[in-house]
């Protein structure tokens, strides 16, 4: 498990800004690890709302320190945070990368691109109670209540992926397609292609890695 608590690149936990954030949510007293995994999820969800219309080619913009700073992220972006925050507690974290389809508040990729799959989507694995259990911060519980669906919850004992039908139960929101396993590092160039591939449009305009790809522009 250690090397799902390593600092690494893009997942540097020494920074004061994932201290801090360590410190603020161990504010009001001692944690079990399974009490600051779901206290860590809830901030990181609800804190930065969800926008999957900019999305980053650069690798320095990935490190968790970068994005903990931004007021609004993709559901990749948010996982980084959150991993970074976990294992800055000494809790085992990675990074899931899948394919969806249907994934709300996906408007504008369907305008551009002409299909309602995206990939790829972010998840985090957490290790609690010696099994890794698959979340996904995406999502904020002001965003759901605009789209009628139910936030996702995370309890620390079982899996929380993804919301399947709306508060009615009449409609499906997210079916994941492929699951890409897990990574310890952000794998940005692995990233970029599955885009390209799903998405024949970034390939037409010539945007390349070491670039920031913002969909409300093309």
């Amino acid at each position: 498990m250690k090397l799902y608590t390593d600092e690494t690149f893009h997942f540097d936990l020494s920074n004061e800004k994932i201290q801090s954030a360590v410190t603020f949510l161990n504010s009001e007293g001692p944690l079990t690890d399974k009490e600051f995994a779901k206290k860590a999820y809830l901030y990181v969800r609800d804190n930065w709302p969800y926008y999957p219309y900019r999305f980053s080619l650069v690798n320095e913009d990935w490190k968790a320190s970068e994005l903990i700073g931004h007021k609004r992220g993709h559901c990749i972006d948010k996982v980084v945070i959150l991993i970074a925050i976990l294992r800055a507690a000494h809790i085992p974290a990675r990074l899931g990368l899948a394919k969806v389809k249907n994934h709300i508040a996906v408007d504008q990729i369907v305008e551009k691109f002409g299909s309602d799959v995206l990939v790829p989507h972010g998840y985090i694995e957490i290790y609690l109670d010696s099994k890794w259990i698959k979340a996904t911060p995406a999502f904020n519980k002001e965003l759901c209540k605009l789209l009628n669906v139910h936030p996702l919850e995370f309890d620390g004992e079982t899996d929380s992926v993804f919301q399947e039908f709306d508060q009615t139960g009449s409609q499906v929101f997210m079916e994941y397609l492929e699951d890409y396993g897990t990574f310890n590092e952000v794998p940005l160039p692995f990233m970029f292609e599955l885009m390209k591939e799903h998405y024949p449009r970034i390939k037409e305009t010539g945007i390349a890695l070491g670039s920031v790809l913002n969909l409300d522009k093309l």
